[in-house]
């Protein structure tokens, strides 16, 4: 009972949505911070590459595709930020939190593509190598190098904080903690630093840079300018193998799957709960991860008739809620049914068919349209059998062979001959049952009858 508006309100484009979500952001002070560190990243890649194009160097290339990368992660810390402040809508019931996921998916596979296209490019400078100019390099080095590290160090990234602590080790990680091993037995005082394992951001720009500085001696020593391609495929090899153990866990996220370290703790949890008092099966029980570090679930419980639905679903929420932060629960009762024996005398009319089932017998069609030499109706369109028999049709009389023995079965039944014309009269089309026969049943005091006639009478 409102203002009827006779012309919808027009949408918003996909533009003016963005901006409108951005501003959001925006208002936040948290994100002037990451907004500045942005606008200095964009600085900085400019200046990179017009460097890479002045040195003509593939490697300082690969190390500034590091930089790019940055601002990627940077995106993704302000998606984190946007994500905090929506609450869950119809559309998006479990919240936005997978949006960071993908962010970070769509920034390390991003990453990779980049890496892929200066192997490509190295592999082309192989057969024609050209000359690098050592003016920038160094610089540029040094440039980028402080400004990565300052960037990792001075803002809190949590979805790639999250996903470089939860994915699996790269082949980089794995043999600088085998160093760094060897470096703390020797000196205990650094296993603080370099245990248990390094930051792969962090440990990725530091060897890139020191490529890097290797190339610059071996060019101006001995003008080695291949060292320069080898040094590009060594950082694009260790972007790639930073990157990929990333893509693979974010990736899991994005299929729903359940995180292998807490499928034991979960299975512990199911065998809890079937044990509580009226409980008698959990099952079509399905666990995933939302978001980095939000597991979701949903399980069916079937309980006792007599139990009580709120009680059993207080405390198998209580058992899950510790692990499964979004859960669901669905209660239902036993649905078997217990058979029950009736102790009152049973009507008379229990075992009377013919008040209780009719059995219509199909309609003979008539006997004009069936061809007497076939038994089949005769289509005056279709051509004539090639080949009939002398086999009787409808018009010859049936042969009946008459059995007078009564074969002790026990129930009553009289095996008698009976013409097939008193069969089709009773309705019922079963031979051997005529209108002289009886039903015996074990109840004493249920009488004896068949449909309308009395045992024993015509």
């Amino acid at each position: 009972k409102g203002t009827i508006h006779l012309f919808r309100k027009s949408q918003r484009s996909l533009v003016g949505k963005l901006t409108h979500e951005f501003r959001l952001v925006a208002a936040d002070r948290r994100s002037w911070k990451i907004l500045m560190f942005g606008a200095i990243n964009l600085i900085c890649i400019g200046f990179l590459l017009m460097w890479c194009s002045s040195t003509n160097s593939i490697a300082l290339t690969a190390y500034t595709y590091l930089t790019i990368f940055d601002l990627f992660s940077l995106i993704t810390c302000l998606i984190s930020y946007w994500v905090m402040m929506k609450k869950p809508s119809p559309v998006y019931s479990f919240g936005f939190e997978r949006f960071e996921v993908l962010a970070v998916f769509a920034s390390t596979v991003l990453a990779q593509l980049g890496a892929l296209f200066i192997l490509k490019e190295s592999a082309e400078r192989f057969l024609e190598q050209p000359e690098i100019h050592t003016g920038r390099l160094l610089v540029g080095t040094f440039v980028a190098l402080f400004f990565n590290l300052f960037t990792m160090l001075s803002i809190r990234n949590k979805p790639f904080a999250y996903v470089s602590e939860a994915a699996s080790t790269s082949w980089l990680q794995e043999h600088v903690a085998d160093l760094s091993r060897s470096i703390c037995g020797i000196i205990p005082g650094l296993s603080s630093i370099f245990l248990p394992r390094m930051n792969p951001f962090v440990l990725i720009d530091i060897a890139g840079a020191l490529a890097l500085c290797i190339t610059y001696m071996l060019i101006e020593i001995n003008n080695y300018f291949a060292v320069d391609t080898a040094s590009a495929i060594a950082i694009a090899l260790m972007t790639f193998g930073t990157m990929y153990p990333m893509s693979v866990y974010s990736g899991k996220v994005l299929l729903q799957t359940t995180p292998p370290h807490v499928i034991g703790q979960l299975d512990k949890l199911l065998r809890e709960v079937s044990t509580l008092d009226g409980v008698l099966e959990v099952r079509n029980e399905h666990f995933w991860t939302l978001g980095f570090g939000t597991l979701a679930g949903s399980v069916h419980v079937r309980i006792r008739r007599d139990a009580n639905e709120q009680m059993v679903l207080a405390h198998v929420t209580n058992r899950l809620y510790t692990l499964v932060s979004t859960l669901t629960v669905q209660i239902f009762k036993d649905d078997w049914i217990r058979p029950t024996l009736s102790s009152v005398p049973i009507a008379n009319n229990i075992l009377n068919l013919s008040d209780h089932h009719v059995i219509p017998m199909p309609s003979l069609k008539a006997v004009d349209n069936l061809n007497p030499v076939t038994s089949t109706p005769a289509k005056p369109s279709s051509p004539p059998p090639e080949f009939s028999f002398n086999t009787p049709g409808k018009n010859v009389s049936p042969v009946i062979l008459l059995n007078t023995q009564t074969k002790p079965y026990g129930l009553g039944f009289n095996h008698g001959s009976t013409p097939y014309s008193s069969v089709l009269n009773q309705g019922l089309g079963i031979p051997g049952m005529g209108a002289a026969q009886g039903f015996r049943t074990g109840f004493t005091n249920v009488p004896s009858r068949y449909g309308t006639n009395t045992r024993g009478q015509p």
